[in-house]
């Protein structure tokens, strides 16, 4: 999921129609793909300006989704629809278990790194990477980071994420400087 500044998160793109009775393929960025129907409050994003819709009906179709958007019936329809970003407020996001976040809240958090006795700052996280294996940090230079590097660290609490501090917006790392 993408992270809009005006409260609003991305959770999907619709990539075209699916038939002729006002179905549209949604290319879903939840984890897993099957959340985006469980949602509601979607809105559907069009030239900066948001329209509210609802999703009456999904399924998936061989590796995508399909849905319905109630009162869309034809596909002429439909197609007006195609490259439109499908939003949900922040707010609806439901709470997570303790230790376990969101992308949106790791984004923009400093990393740290222990050099022997010393903390020292790495960057940034710009972004998350998903890899299928793990998630990777993509971390990026910032004011007062050792260097102008850009760094991608596995995270994986325990081993190479040591604490996420959200209040604090830190992330301790134990990762290898010159790597």
């Amino acid at each position: 999921m993408e992270s809009a500044a005006d409260g609003m998160l991305v959770i999907g793109k619709i990539t075209g129609c699916y038939g002729l009775k006002g179905w549209v393929k949604v290319h879903s960025y939840t984890e897993p793909p099957e959340n985006f129907l469980d949602f509601g409050g979607w809105r559907l994003k069009r030239r900066d300006r948001y329209e509210t819709v609802d999703f009456d009906s999904g399924s998936f179709r061989g590796k995508g989704l399909v849905a319905h958007i109630a009162g869309v019936d034809d596909r002429t329809l439909a197609e007006a629809y195609r490259g439109c970003e499908v939003c949900i407020p922040e707010s609806a996001l439901p709470p997570l278990p303790e230790g376990d976040y969101y992308w949106k809240d790791l984004q923009g958090l400093q990393v740290w790194n222990q050099q022997g006795d010393d903390k020292v700052l790495l960057g940034v996280v710009d972004y998350l990477i998903e890899t299928g294996a793990n998630d990777v940090l993509v971390v990026v230079a910032c004011e007062g980071s050792i260097d102008e590097r850009e760094r991608l660290i596995p995270y994986l609490p325990g081993q190479s994420v040591g604490r996420v501090d959200l209040a604090s917006g830190v992330i301790e790392v134990d990762w290898f400087i010159d790597e």
